[in-house]
This record gives C-alpha cells, sequence and structure tokens, in this order.
C-alpha cells in the first residue's frame, strides 16, 4: 500500500493488509504486552485475536493493516466508517470522515520519533485517498501521550463522549490540518 520512506530518518514504513489468521500470534503478543494496556485485550486469549480480526476482515466498513518497519512488522493501523463502526449515534459524520486505530508494537528498544514517524504514515496513508476529507479519532481520555502525538499531527480535540468500553475524546484532523503541521523534513516525501 505505502511506499516508504519517512524523511527523518527512521527508515523505511510500508503497510499492508493484515492477514487475520497468519498475523494474529504477532498480534496476539503486541495486544496482550503491557505497553497496550489502552488496546483493551489485556486477557485476550489467541483464539480471540483471531476472531476479532477475522471479523474485521469480513466487516465492508472496517479495515486492518499492519505496519512495516524496514520489512519487519511494527505497527497494526485499523480504518473505519464512522457512520457504522465505534461512533454510531455519538457524532454527526461528515462526508469524508475516516476512524483509525493504530498500535506500535512493544520494545524494549525505543527508536526515538518511531511513534511520530508512524502515525504521519498512518495519516498520509488515509490521505492518500481523495475521498477522505477528516480523520476521527476517539481514544480513551487518560491517555495523554496519544493525545499530545495526535495534536503533533494535527488533530484538534472536540469534546469527550461517552462509549461502551470507555469514556473518550473525540478529536479530528482534516487533510489542511495534518499538512500545516507535517515536519518540514517530511514535506513532500511520498509515503
Amino acid at each position: 500500500m505505502s511506499a516508504p520512506g519517512t524523511g527523518d530518518g527512521v527508515g523505511a514504513l510500508t503497510i499492508r493488509p493484515l492477514d487475520s489468521l497468519k498475523d494474529a500470534e504477532l498480534l496476539h503478543s503486541w495486544v496482550t504486552d503491557p505497553k497496550a494496556a489502552f488496546w483493551m485485550m489485556q486477557d485476550a486469549k489467541l483464539q480471540d485475536v483471531e476472531r476479532e480480526y477475522m471479523a474485521i476482515a469480513a466487516n465492508e466498513h472496517h479495515h486492518a493493516y499492519l505496519g512495516l518497519h524496514d520489512g519487519r512488522p511494527a505497527f497494526l493501523m485499523e480504518k473505519y466508517d464512522p457512520r457504522y463502526i465505534e461512533l454510531v449515534g455519538l457524532y454527526e459524520p461528515e462526508p469524508g470522515d475516516v476512524g483509525m486505530h493504530f498500535l506500535v508494537a512493544p520494545t524494549d528498544r525505543p527508536v526515538h520519533g518511531f511513534t511520530r514517524a508512524v502515525i504521519t504514515a498512518v495519516m498520509d496513508e488515509l490521505f492518500a485517498d481523495p475521498r477522505t476529507r477528516r480523520v476521527v479519532v476517539e481514544p480513551d481520555v487518560t491517555n495523554k501521550a496519544v493525545h499530545a502525538l495526535n495534536e503533533t499531527v494535527g488533530f484538534v480535540p472536540e469534546r469527550e463522549i461517552e462509549k461502551p468500553e470507555k469514556r473518550a475524546l473525540l478529536s479530528f484532523c482534516t487533510r489542511d490540518q495534518f499538512l500545516n503541521r507535517r515536519s518540514p523534513a517530511s514535506r513532500g516525501v511520498s509515503l
């Protein structure tokens, strides 16, 4: 899907469709790691992860992708249509809205700037579709790290909402907001 180069020295980031069975064991290790607490799958069994991602694969309004760093699995990206998934009845969707989740694989050796490079690659991928006008996210209100990261790529919080599984901070990022926040080093680099 994406072609690579982050322009920030992190390395090549690419994105491919997730194989819900082949990638389930890897995802299971990621989503059950203590660093992925906000993914809310800490107690999931391998079969739970397989079932979850098979359901996503079968849903025309929800898609999952595996992100690769220099060819190795490094992050998970989900995109969804908020008119049908996650945010139904919680806000008034606009034409061109796309929902997004992402998870960076847990590591004991973090690379400086990697998570920002990942969210930038994810946003580039979403905005590569000319129909995407605005990206919508709904992270847990207590996840301060992701709120700060979202702000760096242009997200603006609108309000807190109550979801069945969490209290979330509904935030939006338009194409222009994203382009205006891109780091000068990565402007003009095709992902």
